[in-house]
């Protein structure tokens, strides 16, 4: 080996939730088990490690009004990084952010491509706004430009109905998600409401942003396909502002939605319970600000997820079903130490110690 510096890691490395070491090294920005022969520097950091932390909802390039500046998206990828966010799935962004996977110093982006939706039935600005019968088109077309997901937007407000409902007939729904399947992309879609569960489910998607309208006779039919839910509860505690925004013109949308907030902690433990694969995900952009992951994983623990498992759904968990490796070796030295152990308390991971990304120390 020639002379360089390494960064060794000692203390806890939490390879797994039952894989424990003492130590890790960091050679050439990669991880490394076996203590190097010949190092001209060693320099060492004590804690609790974990890998970097997974935001499997989250918006880098979005802004209250649509596509944001190239700063302005840097700005939200180093809230991310602060804040132990070091892979992010984009569920759907209208910018294009393919600058980030140049920069070593910012999180590693998962993306849906662009928010596909019924025409005038989202937020104006987010989405390509579209007809059923050019569903399956735009999907093919984001599922390319994608990182192997597409991110639809199941349900919205109807406003000749005031409230919730589906924005895609079956056929088209089972058509398109059959289409992503094909082009090798898995497809996720935004649904608030109980009725446009059933369908996208049994046409094959998944998984479900959100999933507030999961029911009793639902859960087992999730359960069975295996499809994952991303309950963003940090964005679900928003629900009765926005109702009260709307009661005046959408009176019955407004009972709806703080009906589905009531529930929510009953809703996620209820999935969770039943074998429902439940991830962290913030939906950070838009509205939201970015580093709400800890915020995440706090609140699935208070709707009664275990603590353990609920990190594991930011961590371990998150990044096998993703696709990406976590404290491996060999792999890229994402990781965060933190002063204590986050199995025991998840509020640990508000303050982290160290964030390391691709073996530098960044924050």
């Amino acid at each position: 080996m020639s002379d360089r510096t390494v960064l060794r890691v000692k203390g806890r490395i939490l390879v797994g939730p039952d894989e424990v070491r003492d130590e890790l090294w960091i050679i050439d920005g990669r991880i490394s088990y076996d203590r190097p022969v010949a190092a001209r520097d060693i320099r060492t950091m004590s804690g609790w490690a974990l890998p970097g932390l997974v935001d499997a909802h989250c918006h880098v390039g979005l802004g209250p009004h649509g596509p944001v500046d190239v700063d302005v998206a840097e700005k939200q990828a180093l809230t991310d990084r602060e804040a132990g966010t070091l892979l992010i799935r984009d569920a759907g962004s209208p910018s294009d952010t393919r600058w980030i996977d140049d920069r070593e110093d910012l999180p590693k982006i998962i993306r849906a491509g662009r928010h596909i939706a019924r025409t005038r039935r989202y937020i104006r600005g987010f989405a390509h706004e579209i007809e059923p019968d050019d569903l399956v088109a735009y999907v093919a077309q984001e599922a390319r430009r994608g990182d192997g997901w597409v991110k639809l937007v199941g349900d919205w407000i109807d406003r000749e109905v005031g409230d919730l409902a589906p924005s895609w007939p079956r056929e088209a729904a089972e058509a398109a998600i059959a289409e992503a399947h094909r082009l090798g992309a898995r497809v996720t879609a935004h649904c608030f409401a109980e009725n446009s569960l059933r369908d996208l489910v049994e046409s094959g998607i998944d998984c479900i942003e959100h999933a507030t309208g999961l029911t009793d006779d639902l859960i087992p039919l999730f359960a069975s396909r295996g499809v994952a839910i991303v309950p963003t509860l940090v964005n679900i505690a928003t629900f009765p502002r926005l109702a009260e925004g709307g009661e005046s013109r959408f009176p019955r949308w407004s009972a709806h939605m703080r009906r589905l907030h009531e529930r929510r902690y009953d809703t996620v433990r209820g999935a969770y319970d039943a074998g429902i694969p439940v991830f962290v995900g913030t939906d950070a952009g838009g509205t939201l600000p970015h580093g709400l992951v800890a915020a995440e994983v706090a609140e699935l623990v208070t709707a009664g997820i275990p603590p353990l498992k609920a990190l594991a759904a930011t961590t371990w968990d998150a990044r096998k079903w993703l696709g990406r490796p976590g404290l491996e070796e060999g792999a890229a030295a994402d990781l965060v130490v933190y002063e204590r152990d986050p199995r025991t308390d998840v509020r640990v991971l508000a303050d982290p110690l160290r964030v390391v990304l691709n073996g530098r120390v960044v924050a």
